[in-house]
């Protein structure tokens, strides 16, 4: 441990800190927030050499921030880094294979946590072992604080809350669209993927879960309406489009339907949620949302997964330049539709590479929002999802700070009202 106070206490332990997109929140935290200032923050990994090298590649300004070295593996020293901060903030995937430990620690410990994971099998398997232990500690577990899925959880939230204050009710048919995104893919988010497909070719449990929309609902007794698949290639005459798979949509489709678990159906007994790609109109859109979904089924061969795996994808620790991940953005809209026919939409939009630029900046901002605006009366012990978690908190922050914009919209085109 480095730094003037030997036994400081934190708001925010970046775990992770050497890995592709920590090095991204590091830097994201630091020009945001500063050190020493109103933020206490540090950063966190195996490799205290690796750590410092973060740092010093952070500049004069970082000189002083504390690394911790710490083993992912290792349950001791997880407690202690875990006793001396309110929020860790963890990017150290594949989670199924490195996350459990700290997770296990938090939720005994009594410390806030959010992490980037999109492996749901894995987030089952924690909120099953984990979940009676967080809520007895007061720990608030929070997954998915990324791409996947603040942009659906969070769009799909604040457009329920225009429905509730426009029509008195909320919309029990919701759709979300990929109007358009640019950005890289990294070597950790494909190494997570690959997991996740991996473990699904061998374990008939998994396959089932990954098939199943509640599967992060638990027992709940109001499950079992049948979902849209978000697989067919159709034509969307809400969006005037063509419509493609969106290969995020199998995690970001059971958060949401977690939060509408864990809020109390809010949204409804009856709510029927999906997510895909616009893909445009007439035969060009129709070949587009074929070869879109040419592409996606590539994935789920094994044999070609594998070969893409060794010779092709990025490995962990890779991913987009700097300039890439400025130069990208997203534009996503939803659009919702009541019992009685009202309909609304929404535009949630981000200023930087969807997976790394903005994914960091909202892993930033969910770890800061949950150590500063939520107290533990609002939200007790246990998993959360986004939504349920921060609620009006966190939109704010995130169209302030981090590059984001979540707007109601009056029109296809995307008009703000």
């Amino acid at each position: 441990m480095t730094g003037s106070n030997d036994h400081p206490r934190y708001d925010v332990v970046v775990f992770g800190a050497t890995s592709f997109v920590g090095r991204i929140l590091c830097r994201y935290l630091l020009e945001t927030y500063g050190f020493g200032r109103d933020l206490k923050w540090a950063l966190a990994g195996r490799s205290r050499q690796k750590l410092q090298t973060v740092r010093a590649n952070l500049g004069d300004s970082a000189g002083s921030l504390d690394v911790i070295a710490v083993d992912a593996t290792d349950e001791a020293s997880l407690r202690r880094m875990c006793d001396r901060t309110n929020v860790v903030a963890s990017t150290v995937g594949p989670y199924a294979l490195y996350g459990e430990p700290l997770v296990k620690v938090c939720a005994e410990s009594g410390t806030d946590y959010c992490d980037l994971t999109g492996e749901v099998p894995w987030m089952q398997r924690m909120i099953a072992r984990y979940a009676s232990t967080a809520q007895s500690s007061g720990a608030r577990i929070i997954h998915c604080c990324g791409f996947d899925s603040i942009p659906s959880d969070l769009g799909v939230w604040f457009l329920q809350q225009q429905a509730q204050a426009s029509f008195g009710k909320m919309c029990s048919r919701v759709k979300l669209r990929v109007k358009a995104a640019r950005g890289g893919v990294s070597g950790g988010t494909i190494a997570s993927l690959m997991n996740v497909l991996k473990e699904s070719d061998t374990d008939p449990e998994i396959r089932r879960q990954l098939a199943n929309p509640y599967s992060l609902c638990g027992e709940s007794p109001r499950q079992g309406l049948k979902q849209p698949s978000g697989n067919a290639i159709e034509f969307d005459p809400d969006f005037s489009s063509w419509t493609a798979p969106f290969i995020m949509s199998g995690i970001n489709t059971r958060i949401v339907h977690r939060t509408n678990m864990l809020l109390d159906y809010p949204y409804g007994s009856g709510f029927i949620y999906d997510e895909s790609v616009l893909a445009g109109k007439g035969v060009r859109g129709w070949l587009g949302a074929i070869a879109a979904k040419l592409g996606f089924g590539v994935l789920m061969f094994g044999p070609v997964r594998r070969l893409l795996t060794r010779f092709v994808l990025p490995k962990p620790g890779q991913g987009p330049s700097p300039q890439q991940q400025e130069q990208g953005f997203f534009d996503i809209r939803l659009f919702g539709r009541t019992d009685t026919g009202q309909t609304l939409r929404v535009r949630v939009a981000g200023d930087r590479d969807p997976g790394y630029g903005s994914t960091a900046k909202m892993l930033g901002e969910a770890a800061v929002c949950l150590a500063r605006d939520v107290s533990k009366t609002e939200c007790t012990g246990g998993f959360w999802t986004p939504a349920s978690a921060f609620g009006d908190k966190l939109v704010p922050r995130l169209c302030l700070s981090a590059g984001a914009n979540i707007e109601r919209v009056d029109s296809v085109r995307g008009v703000s009202i």
